[in-house]
């Protein structure tokens, strides 16, 4: 370690220092004003040989900017990585071996390795919002050894990262309210109650589940007509309520599984209606069945009853299948829904026909 900096000027960030793989690294807190100012991102047009980073993708930031800005009371933004291309300066505190003073010079080249975009947001949020600066962000500093070690560095850092999954987030998605709406039908409405699956966005085969929490929230913003960010009214709330109840009277196969005279894993293995794709055809359905004001809408449900099901109905192999696997495409959706409109003798929109003639060549 330099204790001697070439620079009179430098940064200056109550630190931990730790070692990791024979090398130290300090963790800091930065203030989020000074963030955009000293953390540099290379947005040139470089080769990706050159760069340690990724390009920056500007449609990921007015999502994270409107997050700050909506939640500036209740916002987790987790750590930046950084890399610092020169040597730094650590004093320790007296008395204590690991806490301690980092100063960096103020002419020191510092990239980001793993933030880039929260980065650019907090840039975005804070010209909105000056009082947000106040706020401070951990950071974890490493001393840059050269461009192929800030490659391997970014690689390492994203090759385990996972997302969660989709039926994961709506659990614990608390301020999206198709999330909330999907947690409140998955626990106290049928067919739903003790037949979701809260965590994973697939079921096992063997598993005593029908549905998934995702599929669930997908199939209800089919039938409210929602977009991702839409909020959503006690009276819609209290409809897809009463349409899912409905839809759970006039399929049999569901109540059985509810009162275990049939295992969900046998009626997965039978039934599209069992499955995601057929969840949201059946969304789909409602919402048309819900805009018609000229008919009864829990009367038509009746129809469900003389639905063919199963998977070896011709008509689903050509439109919920693909290589004898089902399809959640959105071309697939849409052609399932197609039949349940035509077993309804419900019109068909222009695009819809125009599917059917493809699914008729």
């Amino acid at each position: 370690m330099n204790n001697n900096l070439d620079s009179n000027y430098c940064y200056s960030f109550p630190a931990v220092r730790g070692i990791q793989a024979g090398r130290p690294f300090y963790i800091a807190t930065c203030p989020l004003r000074i963030i955009p100012k000293i953390f540099n991102f290379d947005e040139d047009e470089v080769p990706p040989e050159l760069r340690a980073q990724r390009t920056l993708n500007k449609s990921r930031i007015p999502e994270m900017v409107r997050y700050l800005l909506d939640n500036p009371n209740d916002y987790v933004f987790s750590a930046l990585t950084a890399s610092i291309a020169v040597d730094v300066e650590f004093t320790e505190y007296s008395g204590s071996q690991n806490l301690g003073v980092l100063r960096v010079p103020m002419d020191a080249q510092i990239l980001i390795n793993d933030g880039q975009h929260r980065r650019k947001a907090i840039e975005e949020a804070i010209k909105e919002k000056p009082e947000l600066g106040q706020d401070n962000i951990p950071v974890l500093f490493f001393v840059d050894e050269g461009l192929e070690k800030s490659q391997q560095m970014f690689a390492d850092l994203n090759k385990y990262a996972v997302k969660p999954s989709p039926s994961l987030a709506t659990l614990y998605d608390h301020r999206d309210q198709a999330s909330e709406l999907a947690r409140k039908l998955a626990s106290e409405t049928k067919p739903f109650i003790g037949l979701t699956e809260m965590e994973r966005s697939s079921i096992s085969t063997l598993s005593n589940k029908l549905f998934t929490l995702s599929s669930i929230k997908q199939a209800t913003r089919a039938l409210l007509s929602k977009g991702p960010k839409d909020s959503y009214s006690e009276d819609e709330k209290k409809l897809a309520t009463e349409y899912w109840y409905h839809v759970y009277l006039n399929m049999p196969d569901w109540e059985m599984a509810i009162e275990k005279k049939v295992s969900a894993s046998h009626l997965r293995q039978e039934f599209i209606h069992s499955h995601g794709v057929g969840l949201h055809a059946l969304g789909a359905l409602g919402q048309c069945l819900l805009q018609n004001n000229a008919l009864d809408w829990k009367k038509e449900l009746l129809k469900l009853k003389k639905v063919d099901w199963r998977k070896t109905n011709p008509e689903w192999i050509q439109r919920t299948m693909l290589h004898g696997k089902l399809s959640k495409s959105l071309s697939s959706i849409q052609l399932t829904t197609n039949f349940l409109k035509i077993a309804f003798e419900l019109p068909l929109t222009k695009e819809e026909k125009a599917l059917e003639q493809q699914v008729k060549a």
